[in-house]
């Protein structure tokens, strides 16, 4: 490639999200992703650059300090690029979509790369076709069926079929085509943001896969029910958002970005993100609770989260041992830092053992 093409991607700084570390040689093909982003000319930077410590006896100070550098890295991008493969279940790394909701709350450039971009029926273990309605193995009408990902992931970033180099490419022509539009199209009008949203009373959002469930609005209407008993204003993914465009004569690709709409309006004007932190497919949380939980922490928000059950993720996640560092059927290891989840959580957040919300509210309640 010509210098001059060079430079222009040369103020762009790319994040490489994904669960490569947890694979067996994931360094070198995260090393290899770096060196296909650097020959484009882009700037790179990632969790692995910066010297950490982690010497600490309390592995958890590890892990602390892997999630700070996290952070660094993300303040100095401009776009994110997340690896979708499905990690632990069906749905992707919960980590790596904390990352996005990171990114996204920033404004970078989000891009996401995926072999299957099936919808999510086709790739879900165990489903069936009841009484007219698709439900998993536990009986539960399948969220998002015809979606490929979560409407979180869907709405927020571009996602391509195909490989790293593939999004890469797609990000070159992306950043090639503003530029000429800069010329061919000066005017393109910039949507206002919605100013702050003063509450009254700490407003928590309740960031949980419930809002899947087919009782959802009766469970929700109870569980506002409960903050108001605990000095809060509940926010729920179901509840209207400020601004929120009409629904008239949708589309499923419509549909998904008016849920996605509402779901990142609601951690805009929350106080709190409560995150149902739970397994929802797989040994990973929903992605939707994942990104929500990204996106606050980089918005200043207060994060808690609950788990009906907090062991460590050596002891949770099945695994063949210390002998093989842990490593699954898959050779994906299980972090070893005494988190009972994935760090980009544990170390964002406390993170409370409760077996329903009620437990988790008071729990939050007395940490305030």
């Amino acid at each position: 490639m010509y210098d001059e093409a060079l430079r222009l991607f040369e103020k762009e700084t790319l994040y490489i999200a994904g669960p490569e570390c947890f694979y067996t040689n994931g360094y070198t093909l995260w090393n290899a992703m770096r060196l296909q982003a650097e020959y484009y000319g882009f700037r790179v930077v990632m969790p692995s650059d910066n010297p950490l410590d982690l010497t600490h006896e309390d592995l958890r100070k590890n892990a602390d300090e892997i999630f700070r550098n996290c952070a660094r890295c993300m303040n100095e991008s401009t776009a994110i690029l997340v690896d979708l493969e499905a990690f632990r279940g069906s749905e992707p790394d919960g980590g790596s979509i904390f990352e996005l909701g990171m990114a996204y709350a920033r404004g970078l450039r989000c891009y996401g790369f995926t072999r299957d971009k099936r919808s999510i029926v086709w790739k879900q273990q165990g489903v069936s076709l009841q009484d007219g309605a698709v439900r998993d193995a536990g009986g539960r009408v399948l969220p998002y069926p015809d979606l490929p990902f979560s409407p979180a992931i869907f709405g927020s970033c571009k996602i391509l079929e195909g490989s790293f180099q593939d999004c890469l490419g797609l990000l070159a022509l992306d950043i090639e085509q503003e530029n000429k539009d800069r010329v061919l199209r000066p005017s393109v009008p910039v949507r206002e943001e919605l100013p702050p949203l003063r509450n009254q009373r700490p407003a928590v959002y309740l960031a949980g896969p419930a809002r899947y469930d087919q009782d959802a609005e009766a469970e929700y209407a109870g569980w506002k029910r409960l903050c108001r008993e605990y000095g809060f204003d509940a926010i729920t993914p179901l509840n209207p958002a400020r601004g929120e465009p009409e629904a008239a004569g949708e589309n499923l690709y419509q549909r998904a970005a008016r849920q996605f709409y509402r779901l990142q309006r609601h951690v805009r004007d929350c106080d709190i993100v409560l995150a149902d932190l739970n397994d929802f497919r797989g040994f990973e949380p929903s992605t939707d609770v994942s990104f929500e939980c990204g996106m606050g922490f980089q918005l200043g928000k207060k994060l808690f989260g609950y788990m009906g059950d907090t062991r460590i993720m050596k002891e949770r996640i099945p695994n063949y041992g210390s002998q093989r560092e842990y490593r699954d059927e898959c050779g994906r290891n299980a972090e070893n830092f005494d988190y009972p989840i994935n760090l980009m959580f544990s170390s964002s957040m406390p993170i409370f053992k409760a077996a329903s919300l009620e437990e988790a509210l008071a729990q939050m309640a007395a940490a305030l």
